[in-house]
């Protein structure tokens, strides 16, 4: 495990302690889980802009198609 140090502006750190206390947890922990929703929220905007780079514009637009089809019933 890795030691990382950042500088926050005083309030901002409050604000994180406060919230962690909130959901029970250190700043630790919800820094920790704070970094796995960016990381994921990141692999997935890559992944999606690597898929769209192959992809078809049309066949993109059409599927969309169905999608709203279907949820609109």
């Amino acid at each position: 495990m890795s030691t990382l140090t950042i500088r926050l502006p005083e309030d901002k750190h409050l604000r994180l302690r406060k919230l962690a206390e909130h959901r029970s947890m250190s700043i630790n922990k919800l820094m920790e889980e704070l970094a796995t929703i960016s990381i994921t929220e990141f692999d997935a905007e890559t992944r999606f802009l690597a898929r769209a780079k192959r992809g078809s514009v049309k066949k993109g637009l059409a599927l969309l198609d169905k999608l709203d089809a279907a949820f609109s019933k």
